[in-house]
């Protein structure tokens, strides 16, 4: 297993990591670690509430925009409930994008008492 893997809580079945809120907040928000964190629900969802420093690039659109999300940085990808972001690590990654991780849901993320920026 390697060291990132171990930091970040494994891989999913589909072979991207995955980042626990605690770790993200602890990494990306506390320690300031450079990175894009990108929302990959739809722009309605996105105005209803996301996660402070997230960019919104809905699933959908994913494809045609990837030009917005850096390759030389880590990205970190969120949705609602962790299916679409899942999906979006696996197309950016395909992508040649080297450090993708999966942040799952922004449900549970609220469920943790993670801020949500509106």
């Amino acid at each position: 297993m390697s060291f990132l893997n171990r930091l970040f809580g494994g891989a999913s079945s589909a072979g991207h990591p995955l980042v626990s809120p605690a770790d993200y907040k602890t990494r990306y928000v506390e320690d300031a670690a450079p990175h894009t964190l990108v929302d990959v629900r739809t722009a309605e969802e996105f105005s209803a509430g996301y996660i402070p420093g997230a960019i919104n690039v809905s699933l959908q659109e994913l494809q045609q925009k990837m030009n917005r999300i850096p390759k030389d940085k880590p990205v970190i990808v969120y949705c609602r409930s962790g299916n679409r972001s899942a999906f979006a690590a696996n197309m950016l990654m395909q992508a040649g994008y080297t450090e993708v991780y999966d942040l799952g849901g922004i449900i549970e993320w609220a469920r943790q008492g993670m801020p949500i920026s509106l």
